[in-house]
């Protein structure tokens, strides 16, 4: 994450984009109640934004790459996929408030079919 709050990740475009600025700011909802630092994100969330970042840069679906919860590969490791399950827990139902206009989006992706 930059100092401004947005990616900046060679080799994300578009859409996924949108989903990576979409999973950094569900990252500093949840940080932001769970961790507490009000300069931004903790070392251990940074951590996990970039890592997500990392694993979006390389999805091998890219611009048809369908929502996390639909998608067909499972790119995170079984402790970042905990993690990341418990920021969109608590932040998803957040996001409406906080972040329409990326929720929207993020509820119209998931309309969509999965790739194959």
């Amino acid at each position: 994450m930059t100092s401004s709050g947005s990616c900046s990740v060679v080799g994300i475009t578009g859409r996924l984009d949108r989903e990576a600025r979409t999973v950094e700011a569900m990252i500093r909802l949840y940080c932001r109640a769970h961790h507490g630092p009000a300069d931004g994100p903790c070392a251990e969330c940074r951590d996990l934004a970039a890592y997500a970042r990392e694993r979006l840069a390389r999805c091998p679906f890219q611009e048809k790459k369908p929502t996390c919860a639909k998608c067909p590969v499972h790119c995170y490791r079984p402790d970042r996929r905990e993690a990341i399950r418990a920021v969109m827990r608590y932040a998803g139902p957040r996001m409406l408030f906080r972040h329409p206009l990326l929720a929207v989006a993020h509820l119209a992706d998931g309309l969509r079919r999965p790739a194959r």
